[in-house]
């Protein structure tokens, strides 16, 4: 009850109030902030992956806002020799107002950051979108094999299909590239698994059947007992550390992240930053009020 009461009452709070909850996790607002994280965290062996906050637009000429801020973004961190890819949500682009803008406007993002040899990778959003978002990334794919992934979600019931259904696009030159997650959207029980252990099983069969078929997994949780299972079914199939790597959201868990990281595995951590820090920040509390907890904590620690 309070940590529901706590949800409908934030987006009425003052950002800065807000802001001593999302600063933990989140880069800041600008580039500049941004950039200061992934260094620090480059610094800490980890690569990144830069997210521009913003979804769920309304008019398109903020996708085109958001396309020529990526641009941008791109530029800066090739300047900046910033060892991290791109991470983008086809609903910043116009993927519910015109599917085929968003397109255009995502592949230009693509190309720019392909043309660096870097790597961009579509978000997963809520069920709506799921159709939109993996034809999306087939289209993108076809031009761009080496230089695009997608967003995959363990509570989903239809991922595993799903995956199967896209295996005409994986070469061995250039395996497909999906990160797995739980996923946080509410979604009803008809499409969701729901249960904790069911969610946790789930996951563990999308990833091995990554590992058996070739396909390059970020391996995106901070639950310890799927990062041991992960763990085991990399030594079962005797997978070279070149061939997935391990994700994980900035500010969460960094005593795990960096046990991972001490053992040798590849870490991405996942950087937002942006003007639209407030709305992501209730949003995530939506659709997972849990969060309310660490939002209390937040209040009253410092740090």
């Amino acid at each position: 009850m309070i940590n529901q009461l706590i949800t409908k009452m934030l987006p009425l709070m003052p950002k800065k109030l807000v802001w001593i909850f999302s600063r933990k996790y989140i880069a800041g607002e600008t580039i500049d902030d941004a950039i200061r994280v992934c260094r620090a965290l480059n610094a800490q062996k980890v690569k990144i992956t830069i997210d521009l906050l913003g979804e769920f637009i309304t008019r398109l000429d903020e996708a085109t806002e958001n396309k020529n801020a990526y641009l941008e973004i791109i530029e800066r961190v090739q300047k900046e020799k910033i060892d991290g890819n791109y991470s983008l949500k086809p609903t910043s682009f116009g993927l519910l107002i015109d599917p085929e803008a968003c397109y255009r406007n995502i592949r230009e993002i693509v190309s720019k950051s392909a043309s660096y040899g870097n790597f961009t990778r579509v978000d997963m959003e809520d069920s709506q979108c799921t159709d939109l978002e993996i034809d999306l990334f087939r289209r993108l794919h076809r031009e761009f094999p080496a230089n695009v992934g997608l967003v995959l979600q363990a509570y989903m019931k239809r991922t595993l299909p799903d995956i199967l259904k896209m295996k005409d696009l994986h070469t061995d030159g250039a395996p497909l590239n999906f990160r797995l997650c739980k996923g946080i959207y509410v979604e009803p029980e008809s499409i969701a698994y729901k249960k904790y252990q069911e969610i946790n099983d789930h996951y563990l069969e999308d990833l091995e059947y990554m590992f058996r078929h070739g396909i390059y997994p970020g391996i995106a949780t901070h639950d310890r007992p799927l990062v041991e299972g992960a763990f085991k079914l990399i030594e079962k199939y005797g997978i070279p550390k070149n061939r997935y790597e391990f994700q994980m959201l900035y500010g969460v868990t960094p005593e795990l992240r960096k046990s991972i990281v001490d053992k040798g595995h590849t870490m991405r951590v996942y950087v937002p930053f942006g003007k639209e820090w407030f709305g992501y920040s209730t949003r995530r509390l939506k659709e997972n009020p849990k969060m309310a907890t660490h939002i209390i904590k937040a209040l009253f620690v410092k740090g």
